[in-house]
């Protein structure tokens, strides 16, 4: 996973995958050294499928936004305003071809090491956290969202059970109020209000 936060390039294998989102047919370029190379994850399916659409409005940010599937689906799917960040170059490059090939307007990508390089306020804030950078990127993402999300803002995020869904949940409500969207197959997909 190092090469993946030290923005090593292994080898390029560009993919071409499609997916259809609650009926909407989607196309993306993945690569070696990026999540979910070989295309739509449960998890991410999971989470999409389980948003209440009608609540995201305005502006919307991707954190480790990998090669842009929440980004780029919630924007064709609202219309929404959306920035995407990510440490990986790859993964930023990626996002801007997946960008032109799925004809999307009104989205920015940019490298940004968690909140390193944000500096805006969003209705919502949407993440698959990358659980194999460990447990203080994962809570870094989460936990400081709240400084990130306008009043009355949503974090939504996925989780699995394995990988400490429960124990942080509970971390979760210290600060936010969260209700499990749906739990299928040991995953969470989570919406965490301020």
């Amino acid at each position: 996973m190092g090469q993946y936060f030290e923005n090593d390039q292994l080898p390029s294998k560009l993919v071409k995958t499609e997916c259809f989102v609650l009926g909407k047919k989607f196309i993306f370029y993945t690569d070696n050294g990026v999540f979910s190379k070989d295309g739509l994850d449960f998890g991410s399916r999971l989470l999409l499928e389980s948003i209440p659409l009608e609540e995201v409005g305005g502006k919307v940010l991707d954190v480790g936004c990998g090669y842009g599937v929440f980004g780029i689906i919630i924007h064709k799917l609202t219309s929404c305003s959306v920035d995407m960040v990510d440490v990986n170059l790859r993964a930023i490059h990626l996002c801007e071809r997946n960008m032109k090939e799925n004809h999307c307007t009104n989205i920015q990508v940019f490298e940004s090491n968690v909140y390193e390089n944000v500096h805006s306020k969003y209705s919502s804030i949407i993440t698959n956290p990358p659980i194999r950078a460990g447990k203080k990127v994962v809570y870094d993402i989460v936990m400081n969202a709240r400084n990130y999300l306008e009043e009355g803002g949503k974090l939504f995020l996925v989780i699995r059970k394995e990988q400490g869904a429960k124990s942080l949940i509970k971390d979760l409500e210290k600060i936010y109020t969260v209700t499990i969207l749906e739990k299928k197959k040991g995953f969470f997909a989570l919406e965490c209000s301020l």
